[in-house]
């Protein structure tokens, strides 16, 4: 053997013994399915956990994400759509795959504040100038006023409009479930339309200029902000709204199908991360860490709110009573 050929297989051999050296990393994926006015947010927590993950692991990981109406998309998930994790606006529909053994039932412990990282309200977003004067709830039923919102039935930023009008009714002075009942058939009577989702109402009222409000999350507002600018409309905070939680949660059968539990586990874990809560903080959601609410205090106004386990006796009563066939919004519809 001639000695530039031995010098050759040398080399071949040290190459071959270095890679074998060196750790290989199968990149993992994982696929978070969210609700529709939800992009914003994950698009920038994702770098930030992959980084993190990056530098805590040495692995690569990849993150997909999948957005549209929250009840849609449970849907989804129940019917085989491979989610790793779930990132919803509402525990029903949480609940809805834990109804299905796709979830844990106690999927709500397995994190801190009721496995919600992060609250929002529900606001007002109006024309530039408020023209029509709109300051609280008893303004969105008055003849004339259009309101837009998404549909209650089939979304969670619907449903939170909706029970957020209830309880306002519920609440004034000789409220019950009657005029409850009657307030809410006069707001949504003045809805020309109900939109597929979050994204969807926004599209309706900024770019198709129908409407003369948007009933919408806090949040919203800041993303209408960045895409239209901020001399386009108003933002109303009424004197009394409802507190919006953000439930996430592991599908456990998928988790174990992949071998994704830990990767899954540390990525929902994180959204409680300083990273975490500042994203949320700048993405105006209501953070839960004390010093981050704190630091981005004077960007969320503060506003009466209630829950819906105090108002409603939690969405396990509140599904069935108002969103289920037969429940009071099929009584209003069907009258509208």
């Amino acid at each position: 053997m001639s000695g530039s050929i031995r010098k050759l297989l040398a080399g071949a051999l040290a190459t071959g013994w270095m890679a074998a050296a060196l750790p290989v990393f199968a990149q993992t994926s994982l696929l978070n399915v969210s609700y529709d006015v939800a992009r914003d947010f994950y698009r920038d927590y994702n770098p930030l956990f992959q980084k993190y993950w990056k530098e805590k692991t040495g692995a690569p990981i990849e993150i997909k994400q999948s957005h549209a109406g929250s009840s849609k998309q449970v849907r989804a998930v129940a019917d085989g759509l491979e989610a790793d994790v779930v990132t919803m606006n509402q525990a029903s529909d949480v609940d809805f795959l834990a109804d299905k053994g796709l979830v844990a039932r106690d999927y709500a412990t397995k994190f801190p504040d009721n496995a919600s990282p992060y609250t929002s309200t529900m606001v007002f977003i109006v024309r530039k100038g408020n023209p029509k004067g709109l300051r609280d709830w008893p303004d969105l039923v008055e003849p004339g006023v259009q309101v837009i919102l998404p549909h209650p039935k089939n979304t969670g930023n619907g449903r939170y409009s909706y029970l957020a009008a209830w309880g306002y009714a519920l609440r004034q002075p000789g409220g019950n479930d009657g005029t409850a009942l009657e307030f809410v058939g006069k707001l949504l009577k003045n809805a020309p339309l109900f939109a597929s989702g979050g994204r969807d109402a926004t599209t309706t009222f900024m770019q198709r200029k129908i409407g003369d409000v948007l009933v919408s999350f806090e949040s919203e507002a800041e993303l209408i902000a960045r895409e239209f600018g901020k001399g386009e409309f108003d933002v109303i905070y009424p004197s009394l709204s409802i507190l919006a939680e953000f439930p996430v949660a592991i599908v456990e059968k998928v988790v174990n199908k992949k071998g994704t539990r830990k990767e899954a586990q540390a990525y929902l874990e994180h959204l409680w991360s300083k990273d975490g809560q500042e994203n949320a903080a700048q993405n105006y959601l209501r953070p839960r860490d004390a010093g981050v609410r704190e630091k981005y205090a004077a960007q969320f106004p503060p506003i009466r709110t209630f829950s819906v386990d105090e108002v409603f006796g939690g969405w396990s009563r509140a599904f069935p009573a108002h969103f289920k066939d037969g429940g009071s919004f099929d009584q209003i519809y069907q009258s509208k």
